[in-house]
């Protein structure tokens, strides 16, 4: 471990601060990953569903399957597209962060970013949820509601929306992790501040 002397000739301990740099480092640039990943999964999720759509003609009847038909995929479209666009900005706040080497001391700031991964992780959560239960149904059917298994008649627009369905489920999944992520660097700032006062050196 590394000591200095101040100039007061009271010996400051460098370890822990250089530990401390290369947490937070590996922070940023774990954020950075997350928040790409989430970009780019939330783009091609909000795409694969609000694309989707197959046309079959059933007895002279021309029968057409969109994303439109089922408001859950409606919901998971909107939460997507609302979540990468809040990525977007957040992945450029990451780049500039990482290239002049800034370290989050804003509360006000910190508290903000909190928030907002809190609601995206939420809505994320809801619109998977909610568009999971309503392809289980289209999938299998419900025979007490007499609700046919769409699947059957639309397998193209099944498989689409399940691809759909899997990139919105590790973009949820990120959005915890995120979430998770905003919590420590928000708590640090107070736990740092406790630290300082009870330090003596």
């Amino acid at each position: 471990m590394n000591f200095g002397i101040s100039p007061g000739n009271v010996a400051v301990h460098h370890g822990s601060c250089t530990a401390k740099v290369a947490v937070e480092r590996r922070m940023k640039i774990a954020e950075l990953v997350l928040r790409v990943l989430i970009l780019g999964l939330g783009v091609a999720a909000a795409a694969l569903v609000g694309l989707d759509s197959e046309v079959k003609v059933i007895f002279a009847i021309t029968k057409k399957a969109s994303f439109t038909d089922m408001k859950s995929l409606v919901f998971l479209v909107i939460a997507n597209g609302i979540v990468a666009a809040y990525s977007l900005v957040q992945t450029v706040r990451c780049i500039l962060g990482v290239i002049t080497g800034s370290v989050l001391f804003s509360k006000p700031l910190a508290w903000v970013i909190f928030s907002g991964d809190q609601v995206m992780a939420y809505l994320t959560l809801a619109a998977v949820a909610a568009a999971v239960q309503s392809s289980v149904i289209g999938k299998f059917g419900q025979a007490e509601l007499q609700w046919m298994k769409t699947c059957g008649f639309y397998p193209k627009f099944c498989n689409q929306i399940a691809e759909g369905l899997a990139s919105s489920v590790v973009v949820s999944l990120c959005t915890v992790i995120l979430s998770g992520i905003s919590a420590y660097s928000l708590f640090r700032l107070y736990g740092g501040n406790k630290g300082k006062r009870n330090t003596r050196w």
